[in-house]
């Protein structure tokens, strides 16, 4: 039976390496679809939750989780050679930076050389990690042929990136388009079969390159724009006006307008990440993103910014922020979820705790983090709390926050994100 009867009935073995954000949801909407799913991870201790059918990821569910393995349609294990077992690979690993701002590609090239390892004929390889436009063909392909095996004739590769939106209540993997793209007709094809099985709308476009390059375009949209109202924001407080008016009044025009909103940075692996991977790329081309590297650079600043105005607001209540009580609220790069990656929180929180504040932080989906060498826990918000701190600072607008009683028990809240624009207590400045 070939890959296409198999995808189409079902029997297609579905293999995801990297049981994280993304892979962890994909592998889910596979069984929960009627496919056999083998999530391979390096983390024993991933593998081990996974098969016990607890979940380390908000949104997804203990009983979703256990219903897939009590079905016998999702197993997890660290043993990558089993790999061989499957019909389909996806490769669903991070794609962070390196410490000079370069694309860092070795989880995908490691695990690109063990697929190569255990390659068979048949075999379908998706690639969804966020990356930059030619990493598929360039960094991906060469490897796999090293088994021996060449794509489109033996084995199938294609790219396609992830669109999850973590917090997200209205779109999931079901009903958010699939883009692919594949090596080959052949590629593209099955590639999009297979997502057919749990998107309901699936775009595919012509080449590899076009659908990273899509991925990478989306999120430098953000950031651009995310950038344009930080910029504004500042220049909002130098006028004596405020921001979050403007941005209310500018999202009644109907047409011609989409809402993008200022705070105290940007996180989320994808977000803050895709300029750099995007400029790295375009240098090879002798061209430089000079729009996009100042957008990434302006988001890259507000914590810096955001601490300058919690100073000067400290100073005008009669307070240095020098032993300063800090408290953040929120430390989870947007609301509601319990994802710290590239959490401009973090940093604000550095930044607040090198200037001689005392910091502690409060985060309901967060129990602990590490700034520089200690382990800082979330402390309970009571009031005797909340009324004992010099300053709260609303750093991610979780929806599990009491903000009108936050504000009548605080002496003094900076808010980044807007979320007090509604009360009229005196002691809130915001960003």
């Amino acid at each position: 039976m070939d890959l296409e009867q198999k995808i189409r009935n079902k029997s297609a073995l579905v293999g995801i390496i990297g049981l994280g954000y993304v892979g962890l949801p994909l592998a889910i909407a596979f069984s929960q679809a009627g496919f056999k799913v083998l999530g391979v991870d390096i983390q024993q201790k991933r593998a081990d939750l996974v098969n016990k059918g607890q979940s380390y990821i908000a949104n997804i569910s203990n009983d979703s989780l256990s219903a897939a393995i009590a079905s016998n349609l999702l197993e997890a294990t660290t043993v990558q050679s089993r790999l061989k077992e499957v019909e389909a690979i996806y490769i669903c690993v991070p794609t962070p930076l390196t410490g000079t701002k370069e694309p860092d590609l070795s989880y995908i090239i490691h695990e690109s050389e063990e697929i190569s390892r255990c390659l068979r004929p048949g075999q379908l390889v998706i690639l969804e990690s966020t990356t930059y436009p030619g990493t598929t063909r360039e960094v991906v392909l060469p490897i796999l042929e090293r088994s021996g095996l060449k794509a489109g004739q033996d084995f199938y590769l294609a790219y396609s990136p992830e669109r999850l939106d973590p917090g997200n209540k209205k779109y999931d993997i079901k009903n958010t388009p699939k883009v692919v793209g594949g090596m080959e007709p052949t590629s593209t094809k099955l590639a999009e079969l297979l997502y057919r099985q749990l998107a309901e709308v699936v775009v595919t476009v012509s080449r590899p390159e076009v659908a990273e390059m899509t991925k990478v375009f989306e999120n430098v949209f953000r950031n651009v724009n995310i950038a344009l109202v930080n910029e504004l924001s500042q220049l909002c407080d130098k006028m004596g006006i405020s921001v979050w008016e403007i941005l209310d009044a500018a999202a009644s025009k109907p047409f011609g307008y989409m809402p993008f909103y200022p705070g105290p940075g940007i996180g989320g692996h994808c977000i803050p990440l895709d300029p750099y991977y995007l400029a790295s790329k375009a240098k090879e081309y002798d061209f430089h993103t000079r729009f996009i590297e100042l957008a990434a650079e302006i988001n890259e600043r507000m914590p810096y910014y955001v601490t300058s105005r919690i100073m000067a607001a400290l100073n005008a209540s009669g307070k240095s922020l020098n032993d300063a009580r800090v408290l953040v609220l929120g430390v989870a790069y947007k609301k509601d979820v319990e994802d710290i990656r590239e959490s401009p929180s973090l940093k604000l929180i550095q930044l607040l705790r090198e200037k001689g504040a005392s910091v502690s932080y409060n985060d309901p989906y967060i129990t602990k983090v590490q700034i520089d060498k200690d382990t800082l826990p979330s402390v309970e918000l009571t009031d005797e709390y909340l009324s004992g701190t010099d300053c709260v600072v609303i750093a991610t607008d979780h929806s599990h926050y009491d903000y009108q009683r936050i504000a009548d028990k605080a002496s003094l809240i900076f808010d980044t994100r807007g979320t007090t624009k509604k009360l009229k207590n005196n002691n809130i400045v915001r960003l």
